[in-house]
């Protein structure tokens, strides 16, 4: 299940949770709550869904359906954080918040209140949160500026929420020709890596932090284990940039992949005395 704003131009949001479900074999039903009017390049509109009816959506799911694993996203308001937290207060199931806030231009994704109730409330419902750098800093009240503030900075929202951990680093300054991103799962600090791509069109990256929270669950959802979840998420994300799909003029979008890139991932052990376990190829 996903819990998020629908993006008319399909590259994020629940457009993008339910392609990489399907991507993944994995049945998808949603919650939306919001429906913006966006594509790629812009936001145009937006119009936040009645606490009542997000609860309905939500109620008519689990009333009937047996879900395996959920992801949030954009949740539009405070009104609407407060209702899914009556909602999921009893979830009997893997719960991944990706807590879409502030966009890696810094531009604001929920008001002000809806914030404070995320970081004060919402977040110690999750099983594992996945913010970019601009969002951990907020979380954090400070700024994260290499890779030591960001194991800490991982380490320390673990530690406050009782969850796991995936800080997404893809928009770090400076020049690398590898992504890594820092996972804490059970008290071990990990590196999750891939290439980077570089030669992607200006919008093309839109949505990396949708598929990359929704292919997490799908994983769960197939009854993956959480280091597992994130190799196989990570890959598919990776191939998903490698492989877009050709929307408009000068316009590409991330498309689920067809190759198989489990093996230009990895998992850095920062724990002393484990292993590292690099991406091996997934059976169907």
């Amino acid at each position: 299940m996903t819990i998020a704003g629908s993006d008319s131009g399909g590259g994020a949001g629940i457009q993008a949770d339910l392609r990489t479900f399907s991507a993944a074999g994995i049945y998808g039903c949603s919650v939306i709550t919001a429906v913006t009017a966006q594509n790629p390049r812009q936001v145009s509109g937006c119009e936040v869904m009645p606490p009542d009816l997000i609860k309905a959506q939500y109620n008519a799911i689990v009333s009937s359906m047996a879900v395996r694993a959920a992801k949030t996203g954009m949740l539009g308001n405070g009104a609407a954080v407060r209702i899914l937290i009556r909602c999921l207060e009893n979830k009997s199931f893997p719960l991944i918040v990706d807590p879409v806030m502030i966009a890696s231009s810094g531009a604001k994704l929920l008001d002000a209140e809806g914030m404070e109730i995320v970081k004060n409330e919402f977040l110690h419902l999750a099983d594992m949160v996945t913010p970019n750098l601009p969002e951990a800093e907020w979380l954090l009240g400070r700024k994260l500026r290499d890779q030591n503030d960001y194991v800490q900075g991982a380490s320390e929202l673990a530690e406050r929420y009782k969850c796991g951990v995936l800080l997404k680093t893809g928009h770090a300054p400076g020049p690398s020709d590898l992504i890594a991103d820092v996972a804490v799962i059970d008290n071990k600090t990990m590196l999750l890596t891939s290439p980077r791509v570089t030669d992607l069109e200006e919008y093309a990256a839109h949505g990396t932090g949708c598929t990359l929270s929704s292919a997490i669950t799908a994983m769960l959802a197939r009854g993956e284990k959480w280091r597992d979840a994130l190799l196989g998420a990570k890959s598919f994300v990776y191939g998903s940039l490698c492989e877009v799909a050709h929307v408009g003029k000068k316009l590409d979008c991330m498309y689920p992949p067809l190759d198989d890139y489990s093996g230009q991932v990895g998992l850095k052990n920062l724990t002393p005395g484990k292993k590292n376990v690099s991406g091996t190829r997934r059976q169907k």
